[in-house]
């Protein structure tokens, strides 16, 4: 957050504590001082009198010279996925779907401009990086934020596209905002979304938006494929008609389970009851 736009309740010391646990991922399980200061954009000092008071806490510890989270961390995220019924509906039918099509599926929200991994049945291993619950990645580029984004009314979508830095992860991702406002629109038409190699080189990615009682856009859930081994041809008629298929079922479930309209992180808007619904994919 730009400084200028910082609330008077804004505690940056708060936020420098976050900055530090969110230093550490999974190409940097372990930190010297000195890292933890340099990635935070922080001072010496300050990187210290953090991390010793992440470790008094217990979400730290150190061997005398790096510095690693514990697994306490995972408490941080817990209320949040405790709350959320949706992945606990999704998994038996992301399960169903994997089976079926033996390929890996993924149930994703949208946390600001990223999405964020909340259920995942893998099955082989097709990406350089690692997929876990609470992966993240830039929704712009992957096929489940695109569903998200689409839903986005268009001031609000006109907006974030605006101050996106839209960088090219691979030779085809879309980083033009003309043409990403225009393949939103055929994502929105269309209702579902398919990205061909813009995330990461070899990846295609076919997603399907699920949606809550009210019509709104809620999470989104893929299936990913290698490049090499699946044309995008075969992805929209071996693999789109099972995918709806599967969110069919969730959001079956979900309407059974969820008394009202289920917020998803980010969006910060809702379609109301009354909004009607988009016309169904067409394959």
């Amino acid at each position: 957050m730009h400084p200028a736009a910082r609330a008077p309740h804004f505690v940056r010391s708060f936020e420098r504590g976050l900055a530090v646990i969110r230093s550490f991922d999974a190409d940097h399980p372990a930190r010297t001082l000195s890292e933890v200061a340099r990635a935070c954009d922080l001072t010496r000092a300050a990187a210290r009198r953090l991390l010793l008071t992440l470790a008094d806490l217990g979400y730290v510890h150190c061997d005398g010279r790096l510095f690693r989270l514990t697994p306490r961390v995972l408490e941080l995220g817990y209320a949040y996925l405790a709350g959320l019924t949706l992945p606990q509906i999704a998994e038996p039918h992301l399960e169903q779907l994997v089976a079926q099509v033996k390929e890996s599926s993924s149930l994703c929200v949208l946390d600001g401009d990223d999405i964020v991994y909340v259920a995942r049945v893998p099955t082989r291993r097709i990406m350089s990086a690692s997929i876990t619950v609470g992966t993240r990645f830039p929704a712009y580029a992957t096929s489940v934020g695109r569903i998200m984004l689409a839903d986005l009314p268009d001031g609000q979508l006109d907006a974030r596209l605006g101050r996106l830095e839209l960088r090219p992860l691979t030779g085809r991702t879309i980083v033009a905002p003309v043409a990403l406002r225009a393949e939103l629109g055929r994502v929105r038409r269309q209702g579902y979304a398919l990205v061909d190699q813009e995330l990461e080189e070899g990846l295609r990615s076919v997603a399907a938006p699920v949606r809550d009682r009210g019509g709104a856009v809620v999470a989104a859930v893929n299936i990913a494929v290698h490049a090499g081994r699946t044309s995008v041809a075969a992805v929209r008629r071996d693999l789109l008609p099972p995918l709806l298929a599967a969110v069919a079922r969730i959001e079956a479930d979900l309407k059974i389970t969820d008394p009202a309209p289920v917020a998803s992180p980010g969006t910060g808007t809702h379609r109301s009851s009354s909004s009607p619904r988009p016309p169904a994919p067409r394959p």
